[in-house]
């Protein structure tokens, strides 16, 4: 696949343009997904936030996924976003996803740039209201991650999200019943949920700021 024309003036644009919202979310969520609703809840039991960092390896665009610990509470050995719950001491939820992702992945703040915000996303399984926000390291950063939370950090070039042979559905049974999962093949890890959902919306987003066709899994 031919490497799409990024710049990061692409993508400030991008972020300033309508999002894409709840129908890209949709395009890549598990169905059924029992519990979801089309809003948030008024008062949300709990807030989190998670960062899609961008930076440029050898001149192209990469963001770091992490491969959860088989000792979290939740999701384990999931691929996820870094981020993690809002704290009293934050200010905003930007200020979480930046503290969060730096003490996930052990990097400094000092060279993280927020350039925009996704479409919030509502979590039925955990009662999470998730916040995501897109990023930008001026260097690539110097990852030491936090042992007891994460097993791996997978970088993921935006070529590879934005290539529709990278999306697949694949048929689970759970409990008796039948689901399909939309996901992103990268190498050998399958990226599904919610992350799966945000990251449906950012490169639809990506798509229409590029010109290109939307692309449904």
């Amino acid at each position: 696949m031919e490497r799409p024309p990024l710049t990061l003036a692409t993508l400030r644009a991008a972020l300033r343009r309508p999002l894409p919202g709840r129908p890209a979310q949709l395009s890549m969520a598990v169905q059924p997904r029992p519990g979801d609703r089309p809003d948030l809840p008024e008062t949300c039991p709990h807030e989190a936030a998670v960062s899609l960092l961008l930076y440029q390896q050898a001149g192209e665009w990469v963001l770091p996924l992490t491969r959860r610990s088989d000792t979290v509470q939740i999701h384990r050995g999931q691929v996820s976003l870094p981020g993690g719950a809002r704290e009293p001491q934050d200010r905003t939820l930007a200020h979480t996803a930046v503290r969060e992702t730096c003490e996930e992945l052990g990097i400094r703040e000092d060279s993280i740039e927020l350039i925009g915000a996704l479409t919030p996303l509502y979590i039925p399984v955990s009662g999470f209201c998730v916040y995501p926000h897109v990023a930008h390291s001026r260097r690539i950063p110097a990852f030491h991650p936090q042992s007891e939370e994460v097993a791996e950090i997978l970088e993921a070039p935006l070529w590879q999200l934005l290539d529709p042979s990278t999306r697949r559905v694949v048929n689970r049974v759970r409990d008796g019943r039948r689901y399909r999962v939309p996901l992103f093949q990268l190498h050998h890890h399958q990226v599904w949920g919610a992350t799966a959902m945000i990251l449906g919306e950012f490169v639809a987003l990506l798509r229409q700021a590029l010109g290109a066709p939307s692309t449904q899994p």
